[in-house]
């Protein structure tokens, strides 16, 4: 298979679900925006606990992480809830936005409503009536060409740098060889990996952006006075048999496979339409990580994980894979694929790549992960750089 079948867009892309947006703008309107979405059947909430009282650039990092998650192709519609009137972070500026998407988008203000109450009810006659345009529209066929892929890694152990990651990094070459493209980020858990990712960029300014950018999240983390190499590999890590930094770095960057790194982007932003590797300034952090995927518009992702995972983004379907029997065997509801074969001679990486390559056809054309089947959706987060003021 080389297609998938999808929701096209008024934009062109193409969306592996179809759900309505229900869009906390500020902190304020989220539990109107929990009651609403729990009343719509087709919908997903997005909450978060900014929006207000942030600094300049940390507003605007917030702005652009909610309304490019909004336009995430998977996104047929959006409904915003906003409180009063924050900067930035308000119904208005944030729909200005998504208006080049083309896509409807609605809007409610608790207190131009009258209250919370009030809100609930007219947020949710306006989602119904949105879901029930949504559910008129059909899957088509679309090329792979048409696919934004997410690479994340977690809970990583000594099985992940052997099996998955490697394994995921031939899906990823699968799909770019047919025109799509792929995000690789976690940018503290790539140092010592910084030379052999340079060696795959497409040219010397791009190779040079690698070193740089790594080094600048290593610099941010100094300049709060700690080290990234105490707390780096973490607990999990450890337990898994990771010594250091450096060992779980060349074992994630192999998530990348053999494809050319085109551009290193910034954390949220879109790539341009040119296949191929594409790097994101992300932390480490799961959630913070996936989150930034999805707002650059990625429609699916593959988690690899060692010890097992529970994260899923709510928009963007988050397939878990991993190469340990024994945290498959813990953690099966939640993870995918079992990939352990490679590690006993029963499988080959190539085989385990096709593998999740053809998981991911089926998980764009609807069949649902496991954390979708259980409503498991603890993978949003939103990066920040400052101090609330």
């Amino acid at each position: 298979m080389s297609e998938f079948w999808g929701f096209v867009r008024p934009d062109g892309s193409v969306g592996a679900r179809n759900y309505l947006l229900v869009l906390s703008a500020t902190i304020y309107a989220n539990s109107v925006v929990e009651r609403v979405s729990s009343s719509l059947l087709g919908s997903v909430p997005i909450t978060h606990h900014l929006g207000r009282t942030q600094t300049k650039s940390d507003l605007k990092m917030t702005f652009d992480i909610l309304t490019r998650t909004a336009a995430n192709p998977n996104v047929g519609a959006v409904l915003i809830v906003d409180h009063f009137r924050e900067d930035l972070c308000n119904l208005e500026d944030m729909a200005h936005a998504l208006s080049s998407s083309g896509k409807p988008v609605e809007g409610v203000n608790i207190r131009e409503s009258g209250g919370v109450a009030n809100a609930v009810a007219e947020a949710t006659r306006k989602g119904a009536a949105l879901i029930r345009d949504l559910s008129c529209q059909r899957r088509e066929i679309s090329p792979i060409s048409n696919l934004l892929f997410g690479l994340n890694c977690g809970t990583s152990d000594t099985t992940s740098g052997l099996s998955s990651n490697p394994a995921l990094g031939i899906c990823s070459d699968k799909i770019i060889e047919q025109g799509g493209r792929s995000i690789l980020a976690e940018f503290p858990e790539l140092m010592g990996a910084e030379e052999w990712l340079a060696s795959k960029a497409v040219n010397q300014e791009v190779g040079d952006k690698i070193y740089r950018r790594i080094k600048d999240f290593e610099d941010r983390i100094y300049a709060t006075g700690e080290d990234i190499r105490g707390s780096q590999p973490t607990g999990d890590n450890i337990a898994g048999g990771i010594s250091t930094i450096e060992e779980k770095s060349l074992g994630g960057a192999k998530k990348s496979g053999s494809a050319t790194i085109m551009d290193v982007l910034e954390l949220g932003e879109a790539p341009p339409k040119d296949p191929g590797l594409y790097m994101m300034y992300t932390p480490g952090h799961g959630s913070e990580s996936i989150s930034a995927i999805a707002a650059g518009g990625a429609q699916a992702l593959v988690f690899s994980t060692g010890g097992g995972h529970v994260i899923a983004h709510p928009v963007m379907p988050t397939i878990k894979i991993t190469g340990n029997e024994n945290s498959y065997k813990a953690m099966s509801d939640t993870v995918d694929l079992d990939l352990s074969g490679t590690l006993k001679g029963k499988l080959t990486l190539e085989q385990a790549g096709m593998m999740i390559y053809d998981e991911v056809l089926a998980v764009l054309s609807g069949k649902l992960t496991k954390c979708e089947i259980l409503k498991e959706a603890t993978g949003f987060a939103i990066h920040r750089v400052g101090i609330s003021i």
